[in-house]
């Protein structure tokens, strides 16, 4: 039996680049659209200052693959500790056998991913000239969704906005002089056609009435039931589009206004994959404004996982561990 391979989260950073990150989740999401992939599952746990979630699926084809990721959420720990928030790994499994294939952190496909999932979301969802965006929250999610973003649409001026103003400002410098940290939020909204957001934040902070007409929001902070980003008075204005429309009622953004009594699940216009696969519209009008609620599905982990494994086991400078040994 051949040994599962181990890589660092370095050695994934290296083998899935942004675009093929892109390409993939697009890809998953018309399959899934198309009912050729099974539904992802989801356990969450948590303890007083943090907790766990796995997320797992199935990618059937010509070889079968189950995959899981086990990832820990402590928010604390970039102050109290100087470890990231997010911290876990990803174990790709044979489909066909249950033998491990591979194990690798989890962290730079986490991050990829989710960025990758907001650039497809935007190609459907924002208007194709969108050329201003503001961002919320500075840290590494940030860069990504960057990233991603600027492959999709003709983005010319970032704002950068954060609670800490030094964060900002630490973003900007990272980049051109295109990316402007600001510290008064609406002024920015009301001049951009893309808000990204992607804090930590437990009270929503983007209000209905700072938001222009046309704009696109990509919601990625709310992964959890106490976190929130946006006005449940704006998210039940707009057309909404949830990566998975059970857990965008249970712990996105779309549940505080749910729970506001503000809208139903039923008021959801459709899951991503809905209109990817051509069976749902995304944007129609210039003047709708458009929101993609991303919670996060295990079948982005996956295919991204696979994407790494089928490229790292041809690779012989690969460490490589027998479980069964």
């Amino acid at each position: 039996m051949n040994p599962a391979l181990l890589l660092s989260r370095s050695e994934v950073a290296q083998l899935l680049t942004m675009p093929e990150c892109i390409d993939a989740v697009e890809k998953m999401f018309r399959l899934l659209g198309e009912g050729k992939l099974p539904a992802p599952g989801i356990l969450g746990i948590k303890s007083e200052r943090g907790g766990l979630h796995i997320k797992a699926g199935l990618l059937p084809g010509d070889r079968d693959y189950i995959v899981a990721k086990l990832n820990t959420n402590f928010s604390r720990n970039p102050a109290e500790y100087a470890l990231p928030t997010i911290q876990g790994v990803i174990v790709v499994c044979d489909g066909e056998d249950g033998r491990p294939l591979a194990v690798m952190d989890s962290i730079d496909i986490t991050i990829k991913r989710t960025a990758a999932a907001s650039a497809v979301a935007a190609k459907y969802l924002a208007r194709p000239d969108s050329s201003i965006a503001t961002i919320c929250g500075c840290g590494s999610q940030a860069r990504a969704q960057l990233a991603a973003m600027q492959s999709v649409l003709p983005l010319r001026k970032i704002y950068a906005f954060d609670s800490r103003d030094e964060a900002a400002r630490d973003f900007a410098a990272g980049f051109s002089n295109d990316i402007e940290p600001v510290r008064e939020l609406r002024s920015a909204l009301q001049k951009s056609d893309v808000c990204i957001c992607c804090t930590t934040a437990i009270e929503f902070f983007v209000r209905k009435e700072d938001v222009p007409p046309g704009m696109f929001i990509a919601a990625v902070g709310a992964d959890d039931s106490h976190k929130q980003e946006l006005d449940p008075a704006l998210i039940a204005s707009a057309k909404v589009v949830a990566d998975n429309l059970e857990q965008c009622c249970t712990i996105g953004d779309t549940h505080h206004a749910i729970v506001a009594g503000l809208m139903r699940k039923q008021d959801v216009h459709a899951e991503l994959a809905e209109i990817v696969a051509g069976k749902r519209h995304g944007r129609t009008t210039a003047g709708e404004i458009t929101i993609f609620d991303s919670t996060g599905i295990a079948l982005e982990d996956a295919v991204c996982a696979v994407a790494v494994y089928e490229k790292a086991r041809g690779d012989s400078a690969v460490l490589k561990f027998d479980f069964a040994g």
